[in-house]
């Protein structure tokens, strides 16, 4: 888990349109509510570094640099680890609630030159880190979470490289060479979880089917001005705080984050503000987007 805190901008973000998280450039996802937007976090070191949870995926090299992006027109995230010993990526996704019926979250860390060994902790703390947990191996490459309360969530971890338990939290170390790479998928299992039997496959496909979803929703714009680059980003980014079962858009995907350190200006911005939601659907129809409009409305 992550001893210290990481600056806000150094945090990406990530969605299904059921929920988000943010990931930090050091490969740290250390927000999420999970499955959905109004749901208790599953992580959240962003606002308790010692007891919020976290799901860290890096290498072990020092002085090693760090840079993300998204893939173009997409809300599929990159992070770049640079080091003396070579280049990795780590691509992090949700499939979205569209094209899946489970909600999942998918890593994939690539060694693009030289070799890296990587370090992997799953620490899922639930209920805003209220409720314990207990951790179950099914085998090296699956591991269970579930809560002690009878109406709580199980979540299931599973991978490509064997992992271990370290109390109730899932860590792994593995070595990967030039062109290698290494699946994790966290995924809420109920009974629409998508079947998964070939971790690498359904990564690839589901990769590829994400990719192709935000590709295909960006040509919906209307804008085809010299900040096209800029307004689809920002489209994307609005986008990913609507909800696709109930059409409304949320204000933040976070909450518990003052305005000043000790202020009173504290508030859970998850939820529908009709003045926010109304200048997003403004923005979104001015741009071409009237299924989001209509959505919002009708519900």
């Amino acid at each position: 888990m992550p001893m210290s805190y990481q600056p806000i901008e150094n945090y990406a973000i990530i969605g299904d349109l059921n929920t988000v998280a943010l990931v930090g450039q050091n490969g740290s996802i250390d927000f999420m509510c999970f499955p959905d937007f109004d749901s208790p976090t599953l992580f959240a070191a962003l606002l308790d570094d010692r007891k919020g949870g976290s799901f860290s995926l890096s290498p072990e090299s020092t002085g090693t640099k760090h840079k993300q992006l998204y893939i173009p027109d997409t809300n599929v995230l990159i992070t770049r680890f640079l080091s003396p010993d070579g280049v990795a990526e780590l691509t992090d996704f949700m499939p979205v609630e569209e094209m899946y019926g489970g909600k999942e979250l998918v890593r994939r860390v690539t060694c693009i030159q030289g070799a890296f060994t990587f370090q992997m902790t799953c620490c899922p703390r639930f209920d805003y880190a209220r409720t314990p947990h207990k951790a179950r191996q099914e085998g090296p490459f699956e591991i269970i979470f579930n809560t002690a309360e009878d109406e709580g969530i199980s979540v299931r971890l599973k991978s490509t490289v064997p992992m271990t338990l370290s109390g109730d939290d899932a860590v792994a170390t593995f070595t990967l060479g030039k062109g290698q790479k290494a699946d994790f998928l966290l995924e809420h299992i109920d009974c629409s979880s998508a079947a998964t039997d070939n971790l690498e496959d359904f990564t690839t496909q589901s990769l590829f089917d994400t990719m192709a979803y935000w590709k295909s929703w960006v040509e919906k714009s209307n804008y085809h001005g010299r900040w096209r680059e800029t307004v689809n980003r920002s489209a994307l980014c609005l986008k990913l705080m609507t909800s696709y079962q109930y059409g409304s858009i949320v204000a933040s995907p976070t909450f518990g984050l003052p305005e000043e350190i000790g202020g009173e200006r504290n508030w859970d911005y998850r939820y529908t503000w009709i003045r926010d939601a109304s200048f997003t659907v403004y923005t979104l129809l001015k741009l071409g987007y009237r299924r989001e409009a209509r959505e919002f409305i009708t519900g």
